[in-house]
């Protein structure tokens, strides 16, 4: 299933679309900034969220982030209904030759029997859609949070230099085999004209590589931390589902 998209209009001939362009380096010293006064937001205790008869959620934090950094993420989905989990990895430092091995260990351990909504910010989007791909029988779905999964990551973000020192390895070239076509389950992008960490049409995605793609008016940062921007996500991804299973997702909200 498809939904109809609203593009921008294309650049003229010989010119680079700015939706196509990684942002300045001033726009990533900006999102640290910004986020600085927000780190208070990821205290409290690592356990699971939200009912523990709720849907079963699992969220990936993006590149040197950790679960302190996506707690009101999984705060905001625990408020509808999910039963929202961390990672449990620690720091993500880039992708290892394990990576995939050990989230197929902790969806396996959150499935039961029913199958894991995959949300994943930034990086952790792009982790998320590796693991439909070789998991497609175990995720409901992947949510990908400005995620550059779209187009050369050598071009479409601004943080290639930073993620290959830390990672030790080429941004194009992950130690596992990278599947970049769409995972074989629904999927949601969620991006931002603001993101100051990675271009727009990378998060956007084209029309084949996504099944939905919805604009956010936050920052990169935002989609983790900001709540009025989290409160949008938790909606969308509630249409979405409603779109694709042809009903609501049974949630049963609760103060989180």
């Amino acid at each position: 299933m498809k939904w109809e998209r609203t593009a921008p209009l294309g650049p003229a001939p010989g010119q680079v679309h700015p939706d196509d362009l990684a942002p300045s380096g001033w726009s990533r010293i900006s999102e640290v900034m910004w986020h600085m006064p927000r780190l208070l937001s990821g205290l409290g205790p690592l356990t699971p969220r939200g009912p523990e008869d709720g849907p079963p959620a699992l969220v990936i934090p993006g590149f040197l982030a950790t679960d302190r950094t996506t707690m009101e993420l999984r705060r905001a989905l625990a408020r509808v209904g999910w039963r929202s989990h961390p990672w449990l990895l620690g720091l993500n430092r880039g992708a290892k030759a394990n990576t995939l091995e050990l989230l197929g260990e902790r969806l396996d351990a959150l499935r039961g029997r029913r199958k894991v909504l995959l949300v994943g910010w930034s990086l952790g989007g792009m982790f998320a859609r590796e693991l439909a791909h070789r998991y497609p029988g175990q995720v409901r779905a992947v949510v990908t949070l400005g995620s550059p999964f779209s187009g050369d990551l050598k071009t479409n973000t601004n943080v290639r230099e930073l993620y290959e020192w830390i990672a030790g390895h080429d941004v194009n070239q992950p130690p596992f085999e990278r599947i970049a076509k769409k995972p074989p389950v629904p999927c949601l992008a969620l991006w931002s004209r603001k993101d100051g960490i990675v271009a727009p049409s990378a998060a956007r995605g084209l029309a084949h590589e996504v099944d939905k793609a919805v604009e956010i008016d936050t920052r990169h940062m935002g989609f983790a931390v900001d709540r009025p921007a989290l409160s949008r996500v938790v909606a969308e991804i509630r249409n979405f589902l409603t779109e694709v299973e042809g009903r609501a997702p049974v949630l049963r909200k609760i103060a989180a």
